[in-house]
């Protein structure tokens, strides 16, 4: 194929190798190559549509844009004397149909907007595929917490074992933030959902497009308002690399515990071999190597955020080289989100909790103590800052039977629980695990009741958003498939 034809007008010169390959974004290219298919075919569509393209010519155009489209892109236009594939790829057509036909293409667009609308369109495609698995994640997560309601576990502040709680409380915790992340992204898609395409370099054109049409045929609700932020700004971009490095660090926080759970000093719970790995040396290790690599994807992830947010903070309006340094950070950032979440998901759904082992940790480290303070202060009528200093003192005294707390009542407070009428019974009653997760019962609570309704209210909200999933999916796709629909019926 010819040289770059972009360049042969205003500039001279032959660029060296190293030039070449560092101007070149052709690896993040591979990522919108099909969608720059589907843009070229609507901005075809749109020219002949208002007449400022002959007949002839676009048919000529969007026979070779279908032979692309049904054979692949060559090599060829990956070449990186082009710089990117927008150029390989009208240097292909160029040759192809002749410049003649080949070079009015381009008439009334500019990469700017051309690349933009890539973009975007590959984006919400990563979006759908993300949200999609983000609902198999919380699915996961609710049948597993369903299983295990009355799974009695210690919960933890600051790594010390604080109160008991359930399995499933743990596990809904994180189904609510999963939930949060879906949410995020389905926002991100509505604003993301507006077409460059017709801002040309960022000043529209002369060229009478119908901004609206060509939108339609690329599944977008409609045209962005602005043709300069359309094609300047990358909000959308490092939104959706916020929300990505936010799900991952919800993921990276579960992947902690599952590697601190799957130890042999804690043995909460058994990965599937699947998701783990030996060592090279000693025969024995079963390393939860999944779950660490998942905790790297996330630092992974916040880096291209970081690198996103740094590449813009300093440019002017309107486009600047500099958002194609952008592009490959956004890719990479949305790819190792979608890869972890399915592999999450299959790593809780295939694991085996030890329920026995949890509900022998549930009541050390006196994490039953605050029930043991409420019972003071509910039926005996102390103030909760005294029951506090009591049941603290006795903690210190390093028990909390009848005998210590009623010394550590009187050297604390100078009063005696006994005489209160606090008894043996009462004190063993209130400090067992189970009492102490059936009593937590309001909304949000551990209690198995409250869990019930939890677990309710997240499968229907979950339900509403695996079937925007489907819907949205379908809605792209048709609209790609009238897409070539209609340029195979223009190109017969």
């Amino acid at each position: 194929m010819r040289s770059d034809q972009i360049r042969q007008g205003r500039l001279s010169g032959e660029r060296s190798g190293d030039i070449e390959h560092f101007l070149a974004s052709m690896e993040a290219d591979r990522w919108i190559a099909e969608a720059d298919l589907l843009v070229d075919m609507a901005h075809l569509l749109g020219l002949r549509r208002q007449g400022i393209i002959d007949e002839a010519p676009a048919r000529a155009l969007m026979a070779a844009l279908l032979d692309l489209h049904d054979h692949g892109i060559p090599k060829e236009a990956f070449d990186e004397k082009f710089e990117d594939v927008h150029a390989g790829k009208e240097a292909y057509l160029i040759d192809r149909v002749g410049e003649d036909y080949g070079g009015r293409l381009h008439m009334g667009r500019s990469r700017n907007d051309e690349v933009a609308t890539c973009i975007r369109i590959r984006l919400k495609q990563e979006i759908i595929a993300l949200v999609r698995s983000l609902t198999e994640l919380r699915r996961t997560l609710l049948d597993v917490a369903a299983a295990h309601i009355e799974t009695v576990m210690p919960g933890f502040t600051h790594l010390q074992h604080a109160q008991p709680t359930t399995l499933a409380h743990y596990l809904l915790a994180y189904e609510q933030a999963f939930s949060r992340d879906t949410a995020r992204l389905r926002e991100a898609y509505a604003r993301l959902d507006v077409s460059p395409l017709g801002s040309a370099a960022f000043a529209s054109t002369g060229f009478p497009l119908d901004r609206a049409y060509t939108a339609r045929l690329l599944g977008f609700s409609r045209p962005a308002p602005n043709s300069m932020d359309a094609v300047a700004t990358r909000d959308f971009a490092i939104e959706v690399l916020s929300d990505a490095a936010i799900c991952m660090t919800t993921a990276s926080r579960l992947c902690e515990e599952l590697v601190l759970w799957s130890t042999a000093f804690v043995g909460f719970v058994q990965l599937d071999d699947v998701y783990c790995s030996s060592s090279s040396i000693m025969p024995q290790k079963k390393n939860p190597d999944v779950a660490e690599i998942m905790r790297a994807k996330a630092g992974t992830v916040a880096g291209e955020l970081a690198a996103a947010i740094t590449i813009t903070k300093g440019l002017p309006m309107s486009y600047n080289r500099d958002l194609q340094e952008l592009t490959p950070h956004l890719w990479r950032g949305v790819e190792a989100a979608r890869q972890s979440i399915p592999l999450l998901s299959g790593m809780i759904g295939s694991a085996t909790f030890n329920a026995e082992r949890m509900a022998a940790e549930a009541g050390r480290g006196f994490s039953t103590a605050t029930d043991l303070a409420d019972l003071l202060v509910r039926e005996y009528g102390l103030p909760f800052r005294t029951a506090h200093r009591i049941v603290g003192r006795a903690v210190r005294y390093g028990s909390l039977d009848l005998a210590t707390l009623d010394a550590a009542a009187r050297e604390a407070a100078g009063i005696s629980v006994v005489e209160l009428g606090v008894t043996e019974e009462k004190i063993t009653t209130v400090l067992d695990p189970r009492h102490a997760v059936a009593l937590r019962s309001i909304t949000g609570g551990p209690a198995p009741a409250a869990v019930a309704v939890q677990l309710s209210e997240q499968k229907d909200l979950l339900a509403r958003d695996a079937a925007w999933v489907e819907e949205t999916d379908a809605a792209l796709s048709n609209a790609f498939r009238d897409l070539i629909l209609e340029s195979r019926r223009f190109a017969a």
